[in-house]
């Protein structure tokens, strides 16, 4: 197509640029789930792999409001646990669930998860979402139910469990409990749980008003590949991201 110019993944001439590039998406992330009102008490978080130490997360500090979360308040987790930057306390159930996700998808460079409206209400359903839109497609044969519900998530075996359910999957309803998405980029972790909570909702409300028509497996699968690749989950995030960055540029701080 004439004047068409394909989406490209950035490239990074050092790991601090690297890092530095997945800490700023990080905080717009945060900025935009706050908006979005993802955000419930002191519950939610987002990681980020470090690009050098493997090993290690980025995180949100425990009881910090998504709003207010900039690039400088960031912490860095060890796998074992350990904070080795910033000075506030990480989230417990972040460590429990993200140390092991991290520990058991390589490929994984950011996890998301939080309590959102309707994510949480079709997590009350423990079923997965139907193929009814074309933005559910994305999920097609690419989610499942984490169905084992035991409270807030403070051990590690919990969090194994978590990541053993989740698999190859780019997302996990945890029934009873919420939505969590993983990706490639931070990008594409935060758009897969953004267009999943809408998709919960759109399935929420369809469900609600009649029978709803689902999409046949064979053009499911097809659209799946058109719109929940890691690259188009990539792609999706940007007009977010630079609308946040616009409204609130102090995230960078």
């Amino acid at each position: 197509m004439a004047g068409y110019v394909a989406p490209k993944l950035p490239e990074f001439a050092t790991v601090d640029e690297e890092r530095l590039h997945r800490k700023q998406r990080l905080a717009a992330a945060f900025r935009l789930f706050g908006r979005l009102g993802f955000g419930e008490g002191v519950a939610g978080h987002i990681t980020a792999r470090d690009p050098e130490l493997t090993d290690h997360f980025w995180v949100n500090p425990f009881g910090q409001n998504f709003r207010h979360i900039s690039v400088s308040d960031l912490l860095l987790v060890s796998h074992s646990g350990e904070i080795v930057h910033g000075s506030n306390g990480v989230n417990q159930a972040a460590f429990a669930i993200h140390s092991q996700i991290h520990m058991a998808r390589p490929d994984v460079i950011a996890a998301a998860h939080s309590h959102s409206l309707s994510g949480k209400a079709f997590s009350a359903l423990g079923k997965l979402l139907d193929p009814i839109t074309q933005d559910a497609c994305a999920f097609y044969d690419d989610h499942v139910v984490f169905d084992d519900y035991t409270g807030v998530v403070f051990d590690v075996e919990e969090g194994k469990r978590i990541a053993h359910a989740l698999g190859e999957s780019k997302a996990a309803i945890l029934r009873n409990h919420g939505l969590l998405t993983v990706g490639r980029s931070v990008d594409e972790a935060a758009w897969w749980f953004i267009s999943m909570d809408r998709s919960c909702e759109a399935q929420l409300l369809a469900d609600a008003a009649g029978t709803t028509v689902k999409i046949d497996p064979e053009m499911a699968r097809t659209t799946s590949s058109q719109v929940g690749s890691p690259l188009a989950g990539w792609f999706s995030f940007q007009p977010l991201h630079d609308w946040i960055l616009r409204e609130e540029p102090d995230l960078l701080d």
